[in-house]
């Protein structure tokens, strides 16, 4: 994968409240991010096929997520 650059999930920890980051604990948390980024869009997919649609709608990832 490797889509997520690793200064952006740094600096989400870092306003999560982490002081200090390490590079392989932005990395994990990278990965993970982008696993459920994959899965919800996937599912959007399948709301915008439902619709008839080819484009995925900020509707279509708003429905995934509150199904989570």
């Amino acid at each position: 994968m490797g889509e997520l650059p690793i200064a952006a999930v740094d600096r989400i920890i870092r306003k999560g409240g982490g002081e200090r980051v390490s590079e392989n604990a932005a990395r994990v948390l990278a990965e993970y991010l982008e696993e459920k980024g994959m899965k919800i869009a996937q599912q959007a997919r399948v709301f915008a096929n439902h619709a008839k649609r080819k484009t995925i709608t900020a509707q279509d990832i708003r429905l995934v997520v509150k199904e989570l």
